[in-house]
């Protein structure tokens, strides 16, 4: 059981993460994964020994981080089951919002600088942002239409989906975490010579629909929704 004495936070803790994934890899899926439920301020992994399987997700608001530590709770992220609790300390981010930050000792601002120009750069080499400059997410049920899709282009409903303005370092487990989350998945397929785009096949039209509905619009990066249709059979 995890700690039930912390009190709720806006940041959240999670171990027992996979240490085969390469941080920035990680770093990026648990963006894509946990800002369908409100925007992240920032996403913190580091490489030291002590610190390997774990990761702080920092949400804006605390109902985000609520609801996120209640429905991920166990949710098996890279074939390991996710522990989650609230941080037991206040993020930076949110100190210096609300005035409370105080700040640590020499060594380890210089080690908390080296990380925050490692994050920016990863930020920029992946376009999904870190820190505090990130925008809204959206939500995965905002509406959303795309300008290249219309009612004679759409397909007939159907089991799989068509995916489309994927970031084009996207990879198929992000896009795996997000999806089967819905009842039916079955699998997602990517094509490597046209990045940005995916399929997602689930067990019937009914649950590829319900995906659908929820994940249209969502945002894996600020400036990508996604644009999902039906797949031309």
């Amino acid at each position: 059981m995890l700690t039930a004495d912390i009190p709720p936070n806006q940041a959240i803790y999670i171990k027992n993460l996979n240490e085969k994934i390469k941080k920035s890899e990680s770093k990026r899926s648990l963006y894509c994964l946990f800002s369908q439920y409100g925007r992240i301020l920032d996403v913190v992994a580091l490489k030291t020994p002590k610190l390997r399987g774990q990761a702080w997700v920092v949400f804006d608001e605390l109902t985000a981080a609520s609801n996120a530590f209640r429905q991920m709770q166990n949710f098996p992220f890279y074939d390991k089951p996710m522990r989650i609790q609230y941080a037991k300390t206040k993020s930076d981010c949110i100190a210096k919002n609300d005035g409370s930050f105080v700040p640590r000792e020499k060594k380890k601002k210089q080690e908390e600088k080296a990380e925050r120009k490692q994050r920016a750069e990863e930020a920029q080499q992946s376009a999904i942002p870190n820190g505090t400059g990130s925008q809204s997410n959206g939500g995965p049920k905002a509406p959303f239409h795309h300008g290249n899709v219309n009612a004679q282009e759409q397909a007939a409903p159907n089991n799989i989906l068509f995916i489309q303005n994927l970031p084009h370092e996207t990879t198929s487990m992000m896009l795996q975490l997000l999806f089967e989350q819905y009842p039916g998945f079955k699998e997602v397929r990517m094509i490597e010579a046209k990045p940005g785009i995916a399929f997602v096949e689930y067990e019937d039209e009914d649950q590829s629909s319900t995906a659908m509905q929820n994940l249209q619009g969502f945002k894996i990066a600020p400036q990508y929704p996604m644009a999902i249709t039906f797949a031309k059979k």
